[in-house]
């Protein structure tokens, strides 16, 4: 649509729409209210539109700065009070358009930061201006790199206030109560009408076909003229809303967690240099084991985080949705798509609590007993679903929150839960997902929990059933990426160790990579440059040159146990 010049006509139909309410000011009331319904409704599809263009096409966004179009979709917002509809199709699209897009953020004057805080502080409660108000919650966060340093703490304790208060709401129940309501109000609409029509004498229509009962009798079929109309939709929409705004405010936590990713040349630079033996070297020499170290956090963002308990909000909505509440939607053609948006909320939740496990510190979590029943949550919510595996979203959720728990849990040495019975079943479900991210989380799981039981008596047996698992997914899986992953897991499980040394013997470790060893090669030169990301070619380039010297202490550990 963008090669198509769909953003010059979209862009001009803004332009008139904001001229058309400018101008409509100065017309009489009546005439006033019947023009800016009409012209705000346009511009609410125009908006929709350019939101929906901008966010699969970065030559939209660029056209969108270059238009000028931030002043104009800005004066829309600023009127929020009086359509709050048209204020969040505005929000949608600055939070797309904002996003790492400096040009634009440099264009943000003081009245134009005033607008979004408007928008962000407004007392209205309702569902549709808590997703107003978390929208532009998410705006404000891509503009902090614009926003002098002496307000940063009160901006970040702004917006992780709003996000705090929307996920304080039980969605579960705002679904049963907007449920029962609607059900209340149609009931009672109905009733009124039959009593007006009865009372007027004209209320009924008879219809062409009559029935038959016995006695001969006939009886007219009542017909309201309520039947006829549309019913509203106003609980189904406030309960959307809030949907929306829950799931919204977990994405911009997430996003607040993240560091930003090193360029692609930064990247290359690393890959196939002197630093990526040095630096992988040291990875492997490190006695905790962590493969990632936490991220970095802003002392405001942390603070604000742990000051309006996140943590424990974002585990409260791991769980999974309120059955009543599915079961009500279940039964409403209408409301049956919101299980779906209760059932994304979950994935939402658990990618999130990913995200905190990798940038707080276990004290700020909790401490070891926090992470101890949050484990045996995860375990529960995992293996409480006989068919999880067929959930792709739930299990590359659950899998990556699990991961990064996991790893923290072994990096502080505290206690996991999972039984080994438990762990295969993950790993041989999982490994068998087409979802790639689901594969390497499962195979990272056996890893990090291999190189743990490593250090104990004991667990030959397990570690001979994780390195053999781990040894047929790193030959046999079809993406290089999980290939690597399984790899990096057994140099972990192996590295140390001396049920790990027995183990990696009996099942011929050593001799099943040497034989893979060039053939893991060869698949990097043929396949790597088309088909995989520079971040990724240069985890494999460090994982081949591991593999190498893997493979010379395997030597070693060999001839020390067979001779």
């Amino acid at each position: 649509m963008v090669t198509k010049d769909i953003m010059t006509p979209l862009v001009a139909l803004l332009k008139e729409c904001s001229a058309g309410l400018d101008s409509n000011e100065a017309s009489p009331q009546d005439k006033k209210d019947r023009n800016r319904s009409s012209i705000e409704n346009i511009a609410n599809e125009a908006m929709n539109m350019l939101w929906n263009i901008c966010e699969c096409s970065s030559r939209a966004v660029s056209l969108f700065n270059k238009e000028g179009c931030l002043e104009i979709v800005l004066k829309y917002l600023s009127r929020f009070s009086t359509n709050v509809d048209l204020a969040i199709s505005v929000a949608y699209c600055l939070q797309t358009v904002t996003e790492d897009n400096l040009e634009l953020q440099k264009s943000f004057s003081a009245p134009a930061l005033h607008v979004l805080e408007s928008a962000m502080l407004s007392p209205v409660s309702s569902m549709e201006y808590v997703l107003l108000k978390t929208l532009v919650a998410g705006t404000i966060w891509n503009l902090k790199d614009i926003i002098p340093s002496k307000s940063q703490a009160d901006i970040i304790n702004a917006i992780l206030k709003i996000l705090s208060d929307v996920l304080e709401m039980d969605a579960g129940e705002v679904v049963i109560q907007m449920k029962e309501a609607e059900t209340q109000r149609l009931k009672t609409a109905a009733e009124t009408e039959e009593i007006l029509e009865n009372a007027n004498g004209d209320g009924l229509v008879e219809d062409d076909e009559m029935e038959e009962i016995p006695q001969k009798r006939k009886v007219r079929r009542k017909t309201f003229h309520s039947d006829l109309l549309p019913p509203t939709d106003k609980e189904l929409r406030e309960t959307i809303a809030l949907l929306t705004a829950q799931q919204t405010a977990l994405e911009i936590i997430v996003n607040m967690c993240c560091s930003e990713d090193p360029s692609d040349d930064e990247w290359e630079e690393l890959s196939s240099s002197d630093e990526s033996d040095a630096f992988m070297e040291n990875s492997l020499s490190e006695d905790s084991g962590q493969l990632l170290s936490p991220l970095c956090l802003s002392h405001e963002v942390h603070s604000a985080l742990t000051n309006f308990l996140i943590p424990k909000k974002i585990f409260e909505k791991t769980a999974f949705p309120n059955s009543i509440a599915v079961d009500m939607c279940s039964r409403n053609p209408t409301w049956k798509p919101l299980i779906r948006k209760m059932n994304t909320i979950q994935c939402r939740a658990l990618m999130c609590l990913q995200s905190l496990l990798s940038v707080l510190e276990v004290e700020h979590l909790g401490g070891a007993p926090a992470l101890q029943a949050l484990a045996q949550h995860l375990s529960q919510l995992l293996f409480s679903q006989p068919d999880f595996a067929k959930h792709v979203d739930f299990l590359e959720a659950i899998s990556s929150a699990l991961r990064a728990l996991l790893q923290t849990m072994a990096s502080r040495n505290i206690t996991q839960c999972m039984t080994p019975d438990q762990l295969m079943t993950l790993c041989k479900a999982g490994i068998r997902s087409s979802n790639v991210g689901v594969r390497v989380n499962v195979v990272s799981i056996l890893g990090i929990t291999g190189s743990v039981l490593a250090r104990e008596d004991g667990t030959l047996e397990t570690l001979k059933t994780i390195g053999c698992f781990l040894l047929e997914v790193a030959t046999q899986d079809l993406s290089l990426v999980v290939a690597g992953e399984a790899l990096d897991a057994l140099f972990d499980v192996f590295a140390d160790g001396k049920e790990a040394e027995r183990a990696s013997v009996q099942i011929k470790l050593l001799s099943a990579l040497k034989e893979f060893q060039p053939v893991f090669k060869m698949k990097i030169r043929k396949e790597g440059r088309g088909k995989y990301s520079p971040d990724q070619l240069c985890v494999l380039d460090n994982v081949k040159m591991n593999l190498r010297r893997f493979v010379a202490y395997q030597e070693t550990v060999e001839k020390r146990l067979t001779t």
